[in-house]
């Protein structure tokens, strides 16, 4: 019975062990989306930050956007206890997006805490609307700063490499599916409404076209009525005499 206890005591240590040292892996910043962050479309996401630490509370979170697929909206939701700032940075190749050309996208973005910020035992989502998605890729990888209230900054930014074990602190990656129907069919009804548009304008301008030629010809007509008046009135007028 004794080592029966002894073996049972050895494997709930073990198990314990085990779940103490893979619990780390799944504390790190990283990066999820509302639904689908699909290429050439746009997606709302959520930085999720834990606090990895027993004596102190994480006071400042800085993502840094890849300089390879520049996004030229970023736009943050407020979050409560914290301040934002968005920094940008004009870029050597411009964007195109809308039709319009776009020099200065979005580089990093700053949230730092008015209050506790991320106490022991919590985390904080840190939500972002992206746009618009680059279609030749399939992730984006940023690069975060955690800095703590002991002034401890960690550096989530090594990237992770396919196939190989996921490094101590790796850097958070954005997913991206296949451009969605969605957004085809967006691009579809922007061209289906131009051409649309088009048609009215060409339809207005017949539509004055014919006006004017009808009222010239309503005109002649009264014209001419007015004439052949003035010829009856005119013979009557000699007869008399």
């Amino acid at each position: 019975m004794r080592s029966l206890s002894r073996i049972g005591v050895v494997a709930v240590a073990a198990a314990t062990g085990v779940v103490l040292l893979s619990a780390p892996a799944f504390a790190h910043v990283s990066v999820q989306p509302e639904g689908v962050a699909a290429k050439g479309g746009y997606a709302t996401v959520n930085f999720k930050v834990p606090n990895e630490r027993d004596d102190a509370s994480t006071t400042k979170v800085e993502v840094t956007f890849p300089t390879d697929h520049p996004l030229a909206s970023v736009m943050p939701q407020a979050v409560a206890g914290w301040d934002i700032k968005v920094t940008k940075t004009k870029l050597d190749k411009p964007l195109t997006m809308h039709g319009e050309s776009i020099d200065v996208a979005v580089s990093k973005v700053t949230w730092t805490a008015t209050d506790k910020g991320i106490e022991p035992g919590y985390f904080q989502k840190f939500p972002l609307s992206l746009g618009q998605l680059p279609e030749d890729t399939d992730q984006l990888v940023f690069k975060a700063l955690q800095t703590y209230s002991d002034k401890e900054v960690v550096r989530w930014i090594e990237p992770q490499a396919k196939g190989q074990e996921e490094p101590e602190h790796p850097a958070p990656a954005l997913q991206l599916a296949a451009a969605s129907d969605d957004h085809h069919d967006e691009v579809a009804a922007d061209q289906a409404s131009a051409s649309k548009d088009a048609t009215k304008t060409a339809a207005a301008a017949d539509d004055s076209s014919d006006g004017t030629a009808r009222g010239l010809g309503i005109a002649g007509i009264v014209v001419g009525a007015a004439g052949v008046l003035f010829g009856v009135l005119a013979g009557r007028r000699r007869s008399r005499a």
